[in-house]
C-alpha cells in the first residue's frame, strides 16, 4: 500500500506511534539537544516551540530536487524555529528569531509568508488541513522542512488528516540533526527523508550551527534512514516514490569537510545513494561576523567538490554549478533549484 503510513494507520500502529512521540514532549528529548523542558505545558527550550507546531508558510514548491518537485510542485511546509543555531542561515528570521505573532496565514493558491511575519501556531486540525489542501492543489507530496522539533506534532496532525482523504507520501526534509532512536518512530510513516549532511567535524558544528557531536548524530539517523526507506526509487515519470536523498552544501575554505562526508556515505551507506550537491551558499544572517565564511564558494571549490564525491564513488545525483545552472548526472535531467 503507498503510501506506507496507510497501512500503519489501518492496524492501529500509528495511533501508538503518535503517543509514544507525543510523550517525548513531556521531558522533550527530541534531538541530541535534550532540553528537558515540558512542551505539553506549552514550556519552550532551544527551538522556542511550545506544543504547538508553529508555521511560516506552506504551499506547492517547484524548486526542489527535480523527482521531489515534479511537474506540479512538492506540497511544502515550513516550520517555524529550528534545533540548530546556523550562523548563515538564510532564513533566520523564523527558524532562530521566532518572534511570537498572532497572524493570520495568507490564503489563496500561493500559500507563503507575506514576509511581514514569522508565522503563527497552528492547531492540530489546521496542520492537517494545509495537507489536504496541498493535496487538492495536485502536488506530489507533503515535504516537511525543518520537522524535527515539531515531529509529533506532524504525526499527530497526519492522523487526522488520512481520515479526510490524504494520500500523499511525506518528504521528511531536516537538517539531519537527529536522534536516530527517534528517526526509528518514523520507520514505515516516512517514505522520502531528505536530510543534510553539513558538517564532518564538531569543532566546526558548533562554532558556525552551535551543534555539538552533529557529525556522530547525523551519521546515525542518516543509516537509519537509508535502513528505513533504502535507494531513492524513482519512477518512469521521473517522480521519486521512496528512498533516500542526501544534501551537501559546499562552504567555503573546506568548512564542511565534503572528503569525509562523500567517503562515508560511500562506504557507510551506498555508493548508489543519491547526492544533491549544493553550491548555492549565501554569507547570510551572521555570516559577515566570520571572515571565512563571509563570501560565496569559488568555481574552484565547488569543483573540487564534485572531484571528491565521483571519486568516492558516488554517481547518482544533482550537481549544481555557480549557484545556479545545473548539469545532468547520471542520466537525469537536472532543472535549477530556487531557495525558498
Amino acid at each position: 500500500m503507498y503510501p506506507s503510513y496507510l497501512e500503519l494507520y489501518e492496524s492501529g500502529e500509528l495511533k501508538r506511534r503518535v503517543r509514544e512521540a507525543e510523550s517525548l514532549l513531556e521531558s522533550c528529548s527530541l534531538c541530541p539537544r535534550k532540553c528537558s523542558v515540558n512542551r505539553i505545558k506549552d514550556k519552550k527550550g532551544f527551538c522556542k516551540t511550545g506544543y504547538l507546531a508553529r508555521v511560516y508558510s506552506y504551499m506547492p514548491h517547484f524548486g526542489e530536487e527535480p523527482p521531489i518537485s515534479g511537474n506540479h510542485g512538492s506540497g511544502t511546509i515550513f516550520f517555524s524555529g529550528c534545533n540548530m543555531a546556523c550562523v548563515y542561515c538564510q532564513n533566520y528570521k523564523f527558524s532562530q528569531l521566532n518572534p511570537v505573532r498572532n497572524t493570520t496565514l495568507p490564503t489563496g493558491k500561493a500559500k507563503i509568508s507575506n514576509g511581514l511575519n514569522e508565522g503563527r501556531d497552528v492547531t492540530f486540525e489546521e496542520l492537517a488541513q494545509f495537507m489536504l489542501e496541498l493535496q487538492e492543489l495536485g502536488c506530489h507530496n507533503i515535504n516537511l522542512v525543518t520537522p524535527t522539533h515539531v515531529m509529533p506534532q506532524i504525526l499527530k496532525a497526519l492522523s487526522l488528516a488520512i481520515t479526510k482523504g490524504l494520500k500523499l507520501p511525506l518528504v521528511y526534509n531536516t537538517s539531519g540533526y537527529e536522534m536516530p532512536e527517534v528517526i526509528r518512530l518514523l520507520d514505515g510513516i516516512v517514505d522520502i527523508f531528505l536530510p543534510d549532511m553539513r558538517y564532518a567535524e564538531n569543532e566546526m558544528s558548533t562554532k558556525y550551527s552551535g551543534a555539538p557531536d552533529y557529525p556522530k548524530y547525523n551519521q546515525a539517523a542518516v543509516k537509519q534512514m537509508h535502513l528505513q526507506a533504502g535507494i531513492a526509487q524513482i519512477d518512469k515519470e521521473g517522480l521519486i516514490k521512496r528512498g533516500l536523498i542526501i544534501r551537501h552544501l559546499v562552504l567555503p575554505n573546506a568548512i564542511a569537510g565534503t572528503d569525509k562526508i562523500m567517503h562515508f556515505i560511500a562506504q557507510e551507506i551506498s555508493s548508489c545513494t543519491y547526492i544533491s550537491l549544493m553550491s548555492q551558499y549565501l554569507p547570510c544572517y551572521k555570516a559577515s561576523d566570520y571572515p571565512e565564511l563571509s563570501r560565496r564558494i569559488s568555481e574552484q571549490e565547488y569543483n573540487q567538490a564534485q572531484e571528491i564525491m565521483l571519486k568516492s564513488g558516488l554517481s547518482n545525483g544533482w550537481l549544481q554549478e555557480a549557484g545556479e545552472a545545473l548539469e545532468e548526472l547520471a542520466g537525469i535531467n537536472i532543472k535549477p533549484r530556487i531557495q525558498a
